[in-house]
């Protein structure tokens, strides 16, 4: 039986999100993937045709699977299929830590890199070794490290972590998530806690790789939309108009190819 909290066990779906974009003044959106489920990925992109703030969709597909080149093609046939922008897969959970870097799974990345798309990495520190081989063995792929990579938040940042984020911050390859550490904390926490987490990740890759992301709904289980995103702007106070523009809007839009 799952562990998550009752809040987040129940669907959402576009009637729950639109007035929290519109509260919080946001214009566009990317949906990600929450199962290894082709049919919940066909779901997000019929989402596009229903309302007009998704920006894109990170799907999912069998990276294992014989034809991964020929998935993705027909996702792309899909009604919303053109705004396909990335596949993700929760390798945090596969047995293996080193799952990413099997053969079969390669090519299958050879496959996302050859359509154009990203590659979202869901990775906590077990399998960051594997993420870093594998990012700097693919200069080809763009890389997205969500929720910075999953740091334990219980105490300052752990130097392995640190190093982690230091070393995918050298490829020019990768970018990062700011989003998901909220729910990573067992007591409560303050933005204190969480900056100098942020000021590893600020240091390392630069608000140009840097994108926003709100882990809605999953955030509800410490945190909501609004909450996390006034956090977010408080622990990037720091930098300039165009930097912060780069964070909520301008990395996204770029990495993930999007069409404002």
């Amino acid at each position: 039986m799952s562990t998550a909290p009752e809040v987040v066990r129940r669907p959402y779906g576009p009637r729950d999100l639109s007035p929290i974009l519109a509260a919080a003044g946001i214009d566009a959106t990317v949906l990600v993937q929450a199962r290894h489920d082709a049919a919940e990925t066909r779901d997000l992109l019929q989402t596009v045709a229903e309302v007009d703030w998704v920006a894109g969709v990170v799907g999912w597909v069998d990276l294992t699977g014989p034809d991964v080149a020929g998935t993705i093609a027909r996702l792309r046939q899909e009604p919303g299929g053109g705004h396909l922008v990335g596949v993700r897969h929760h390798a945090n959970d596969e047995p293996d830590p080193r799952w990413l870097l099997r053969p079969d799974v390669r090519r299958g990345l050879c496959a996302v890199r050859d359509a154009g798309l990203c590659f979202d990495l869901l990775i906590w520190p077990r399998e960051s070794p594997a993420a870093l081989e594998l990012a700097t063995a693919m200069p080809g792929l763009r890389f997205v490290v969500d929720h910075m990579g999953k740091p334990d938040l219980r105490n300052r940042p752990a130097e392995s972590w640190s190093q982690t984020m230091r070393a995918l911050g050298r490829l020019t390859n990768v970018s990062v998530k700011l989003s998901g550490i909220a729910t990573e904390s067992d007591v409560d926490w303050t933005i204190a806690d969480l900056r100098p987490f942020v000021d590893v990740v600020l240091a390392h890759f630069g608000p140009e790789r840097i994108m926003f992301g709100s882990d809605w709904p999953v955030c509800l289980a410490a945190t909501t939309y609004e909450e996390w995103l006034v956090c977010a702007e408080q622990l990037t106070a720091d930098l300039s108009a165009t930097e912060s523009a780069e964070v909520f809007g301008g990395t996204a839009a770029r990495v993930y190819g999007l069409v404002l």
